[in-house]
């Protein structure tokens, strides 16, 4: 049973995802549904012309989260977010009536007080949905959950705009609008009922109003840890992209495709589409754990395939054709296709930034992060909205706006990764690990979740310490040969990791000493640091002798030790099978098996070297 699936009929998680789904398929049911009848009817409304109306429309719906983003924050930190959840299903439901009644009334200041509400819904939900999650979820559950909520909003975003639409042209739209309206609306509201209760990390906190002072706080509670602030920048960027993209496809699909109406629906649902499979891919891609490696993965698809949708984009609109017949055209397949995985590559960019958000986050401050998140992507979207108007209106193509907003994709992703270069670290490692081994892992429950320890293994290869690092969920600060750590593209990742650089005595006594000194300080920080006690790569397969630095290590800081071996690797291009590594490429093929197996830890008072070889020995069997 895969990780999703039980997710889904798991009661700490099943009552939290429809009530959200309902939540969000609600909001677009409504919102499209208002904004087709202004943009068909304007006359029987208003004297505004219906393009105001859409712009002014979404401007009303988004207000609130720059508003009261940072008041929900503080409620979903202070109260049980289960309760809030339910409250805020109550408040739908009176929403739902209060945009009925300005159908009744024929009132547009009715209708848009509805709609500035519904954006407050959704506001008031967002801390909610995100910072329960780490509460109800184990590690390495959070990407499987927040790809199940990411693919299951874009669903409930393509459904609710489909259902919105079609209620808003038929015979009696208003009456149908409000029904079907307050169906979901109750629907989500009894789900909620079911979400477990989710203890507040802060009860004591006072509440704010001042909408300004709180806001800063809650972007400064994100700031104090760089890694969380630059994911909420990454998230909010992605939100930019996609609500650009969104925006254009009317326009995009009639002016430049010569698409009909249909034809738009047919864009919109292979994007989603896209996104959704992208989303619940990243459990699988990930190994049920925060691999930050898909996020350059992500970012790279992004740009590649936006700016191949601008190439792929027609000179010459055809007919006004439906969406079977621009399906007939070949030209629009690659276009399709390019839409898909620009979706697909979304989802790998976005949900590991939701989880390492969530995960790496104070707890205590989790909502208010959460909050903060919420009111960037804000921020973003209309900015980019601004920003992709300004540009439409001095001439430029759709096609280009594309290429435009790819090139800026790749600019951003490299100012991200330069800032927090674990992001690229992780991403190498992950494509070693998926392109040249298939890595099986054994008892890694062994590695302490917080707390120092050192990390003992037998020494195959160039890329141990890699392979150890792609299947280990905390960072390993290594000590290697310094002629190993100056290794070109190495070198990078094992600088990013804070490797330490380590000599012998007879080499350079100096770098040896200051080698041991920087493991006490990593250890004295609750690290984890990971030697290879036998002190070079084995050039027989065999395990070399252990070496007595492990007993000075621990002489000084007595922790827990964790033996483990690597199984499969000799052999492979970068061991020393046959003559010097790296030098016959297709020595074991590629796509090879490998093992880490991990034993039991072992107290510092019975880690000697003698132990830590006979255990490491015993764990690796016969297979090198």
């Amino acid at each position: 049973m895969s990780n999703q699936s039980g997710l889904l009929r798991a009661r700490r998680f099943a009552p939290l995802f429809v009530t959200q789904f309902l939540g969000a398929l609600n909001d677009n049911v409504l919102k499209n549904a208002m904004v087709v009848l202004l943009t068909f009817q304007a006359a029987t409304w208003t004297t505004l012309k219906p393009e105001l109306l859409a712009n002014l429309a979404a401007g009303v719906f988004i207000l609130p989260f720059f508003l009261f983003s940072a008041t929900a924050g503080q409620l979903a930190d202070k109260y049980d977010k289960s309760a809030l959840a339910r409250m805020v299903k109550l408040l739908e439901i009176a929403i739902v009536l209060i945009c009925g009644a300005g159908f009744w009334l024929h009132s547009l200041a009715v209708l848009f007080a509805g709609l500035f509400l519904l954006g407050l819904h959704s506001t008031l939900f967002g801390p909610v949905k995100y910072a329960i999650l780490p509460q109800h979820l184990k590690n390495e559950e959070l990407v499987g959950g927040n790809a199940l909520i990411e693919a299951g909003t874009f669903v409930a975003i393509l459904l609710g705009t489909l259902l919105g639409g079609l209620l808003a042209g038929s015979g009696d739209g208003t009456t149908w609008i409000t029904v079907v309206g307050l169906a979901i609306a109750v629907g989500g509201y009894l789900a909620s009922r079911g979400i477990p209760v989710a203890v507040p990390p802060a009860p004591t906190l006072a509440i704010s109003a001042n909408p300004l002072t709180e806001t800063w706080r809650n972007i400064n509670f994100a700031r104090e840890n760089q890694t969380v602030f630059l994911s909420i920048m990454g998230i909010s960027w992605f939100w930019l992209f996609g609500a650009l993209f969104l925006a254009q496809f009317p326009a995009y699909t009639k002016n430049v495709l010569g698409g009909s109406e249909t034809a738009v629906t047919l864009l919109l649902a292979t994007f989603t589409f896209g996104i959704g499979v992208g989303s619940l891919l990243c459990e699988k891609l990930s190994a049920k754990r925060v691999e930050l490696g898909l996020v350059p993965l992500g970012s790279i698809g992004l740009t590649l395939f936006a700016l191949d949708l601008a190439l792929a984009s027609p000179a010459t609109p055809a007919a006004g054709l439906g969406a079977l017949g621009l399906m007939q055209l070949g030209s629009t397949w690659r276009v399709l296709l390019d839409l898909a995985l620009i979706g697909i590559f979304g989802g790998f960019f976005i949900v590991p930034l939701y989880a390492l958000v969530q995960q790496r986050s104070n707890p205590e401050h989790g909502a208010r992060i959460i909050a903060a998140n919420n009111i960037m992507n804000a921020l973003f979207m209309v900015v980019g909205a601004l920003a992709a108007a300004g540009m439409l209106a001095a001439g430029l193509s759709i096609p280009m706006l594309f290429a435009v907003a790819a090139v800026c994709n790749a600019a951003v992703a490299l100012f991200i990764y330069g800032l927090v270069p674990e992001f690229l670290l992780r991403f190498i490692i992950w494509i070693l690990i998926h392109s040249v081994y298939r890595l099986r892992v054994r008892e890694l429950a062994e590695i302490p979740e917080d707390g120092p320890a050192v990390i003992v293994c037998n020494h195959v290869s160039f890329v141990d310490a890699l392979v150890i690092m792609a299947a280990c969920k905390r960072p390993i600060r290594f000590v290697m040969d310094h002629q190993i750590f100056r290794w070109p593209v190495l070198n990078f990742v094992f600088r990013t990791s804070k490797a330490i650089p380590i000599a012998s005595a007879k080499e350079d006594p100096a770098m040896m000493e200051k080698a041991f000194e920087e493991v006490g300080k990593a250890l004295d920080a609750g690290d984890l640091v990971g030697i290879f006690p036998e002190g070079k790569i084995t050039a027989d397969g065999k395990i070399n002798p252990f070496r007595p630095g492990i007993t000075r290590i621990l002489g000084r800081n007595p922790v827990p030790v964790v033996p483990m071996a690597l199984r499969g690797l000799w052999g492979s291009f970068f061991s020393r099978k046959d003559g010097a590594a790296m030098t016959r490429p297709f020595r074991r093929g590629v796509y090879s098996k490998i093992e880490l197996v991990m034993g039991t830890a072992v107290p510092a008072a019975e880690a000697t070297p003698e132990r830590l070889q006979a255990e490491v020995a015993a764990l690796r069997g016969e297979l090198a």
